[in-house]
């Protein structure tokens, strides 16, 4: 397998992170988004939406980071990302896609140099806009959260180790990304324990130490 990828990316570092849960080699290809490597016909011919990122993968390229985590998952049963009872796996999904359709969206590259370069907003307000954002979007998360463990003690049933149960799922792919871009822009982490537990105990695994920026190939301090 080939991961187009950049380190910085959030949405690549979530598939970074499925990969090595699943602990499936891969060669790593960056595509580095700060420099408009995305734009160029190297890597332009290969993605219809210039993003990354893209796996290639048995003959064919796939993209959204989400789509090939769950390819990922269900082709490949060990160390599995998505519960196997219906109601557990949307619980799940909900909980990934508060971080990959709420809060991502209005945080990545594109929209931030766009606020900037187009809409002529000072560096201040560009990063008031991302904490105002991510905040609001982690405190959601938060109250997922409570209301799982809420459910969980009710039922006697044991606390939540990761975002969703004892084992890193789909959801934490995402956390942890998430967290990460946050804490480069300051946001503020109080009054969040779950989240915050969640993210430590993730930090604590390998497949999630090994993905991160900082141990990427293209990483730039």
């Amino acid at each position: 397998m080939i991961l187009h990828n950049y380190f910085r990316s959030s949405a690549s570092f979530r598939v970074r992170i499925a990969l090595n849960l699943k602990g499936l080699p891969y060669n790593y290809v960056s595509v580095h988004l700060a420099k408009g490597d995305h734009k160029l016909a190297a890597y332009a011919n290969k993605s219809a939406d210039r993003l990354v990122p893209l796996l290639e993968v048995d003959g064919e390229s796939l993209s959204q980071s989400m789509a090939i985590i769950e390819y990922l998952d269900e082709t490949h049963a060990n160390s599995p990302l998505l519960p196997k009872k219906p109601l557990d796996r949307a619980k799940v999904r909900a909980l990934a896609q508060s971080i990959s359709c709420e809060i991502h969206p209005l945080n990545n590259l594109r929209v931030l140099k766009y606020l900037v370069k187009e809409l002529k907003q000072d560096e201040a307000t560009k990063n008031a806009w991302y904490v105002h954002w991510c905040r609001e979007g982690l405190e959601a998360f938060e109250r997922q959260l409570a209301s799982d463990a809420a459910y969980r003690a009710k039922n006697g049933q044991a606390a939540s180790v990761y975002c969703y149960g004892s084992t890193p799922t789909l959801a934490d792919c995402c956390l942890v990304p998430q967290i990460f871009n946050a804490q480069r822009f300051n946001a503020p982490f109080d009054g969040l324990p779950l989240t915050m537990a969640a993210f430590d105990n993730c930090m604590k695994l390998p497949a999630f130490q090994q993905a991160q920026p900082s141990n990427c190939p293209d990483f730039e301090a």
